[in-house]
């Protein structure tokens, strides 16, 4: 699984967990061999009116088939169609808070239609993939898109870019170094170890999420609403879900 979410995190298909603040369209997941390529996923995120990153739509590409995503609207090939989908082995279906696309080559894409994108990928694309999601050939070395080379995130975020003559979006600047934001862990670490996820903590890689979620407060410099706490909350509880874990009720109807 590959996913994404909240204030630019990423989360590659081997594991490893970085930041990426790009607002231009990118490669998220692409089968990579030189041949006939069977799917490709972009995605472009903008800042909300709330200064967060959204998705604002999401470019899936199966085989000869083009789905475009927008919250709420499927566009296939060119027009608009209503949910559920299903054409050529691929369905879409579409709720409130979800879009979910399966494709019957092994991909199936789930997405909020706000911040947070996850794709799973059938184990045949093993090695086979590139783009922000890396390549997927289960070696979980921390940065392993370091290539041998010295590139940060962001340097690797910024050569996964679609070229698109017109498009009018900065790069981000490579030399911006994150803040250490450890005044946070102690909130963030309560929050992720609390009594609703016992049954996550074997399951995931905890330290991840903690620094993702100090990283998260950080950047809302103590303004409290609810994108600061709660989209790596969320995306620790999808993910402990997928892995097989029962996360309890977390939210409360003051908490996110």
């Amino acid at each position: 699984v590959c996913s994404t979410w909240g204030n630019n995190h990423f989360k590659t298909f081997d594991g490893d967990i970085y930041q990426f603040p790009g607002i231009c369209e990118y490669n998220f997941a692409s089968d990579c061999r030189e041949s006939y390529k069977e799917f490709s996923v972009h995605i472009q995120r903008a800042l909300n009116s709330n200064n967060h990153p959204e998705i604002q739509y999401i470019l899936l590409t199966i085989k000869d088939f083009t789905v475009y995503l927008r919250p709420k609207v499927a566009v296939v090939d060119g027009r608009i169609v209503k949910t559920p989908y299903y054409s050529s082995g691929v369905l879409i279906e579409s709720n409130d808070i979800y879009t979910k696309v399966y494709a019957k080559l092994g991909l199936t894409l789930i997405w909020n239609q706000e911040d947070a994108l996850m794709v799973e990928l059938d184990s045949k694309f093993n090695n086979y993939t590139c783009g922000l999601c890396g390549d997927y050939n289960g070696v979980q070395i921390y940065n392993e898109f370091i290539d041998g080379g010295d590139y940060n995130s962001i340097t690797f975020g910024n050569l996964q870019k679609i070229s698109k003559p017109n498009a009018k979006c900065e790069d981000p600047d490579e030399t911006q170094a994150l803040p250490s934001c450890n005044e946070h862990r102690d909130e963030c670490e309560k929050l992720l170890t609390s009594s609703a996820f016992a049954d996550c903590q074997s399951r995931l890689n905890l330290e991840m999420y903690i620094q993702a979620c100090m990283q998260d407060k950080c950047a809302c410099h103590g303004n409290e609403d609810s994108f600061c706490l709660c989209s790596t909350i969320s995306e620790y509880s999808r993910q402990c879900s997928h892995a097989g874990g029962r996360p309890g009720e977390w939210r409360t109807e003051s908490f996110c």
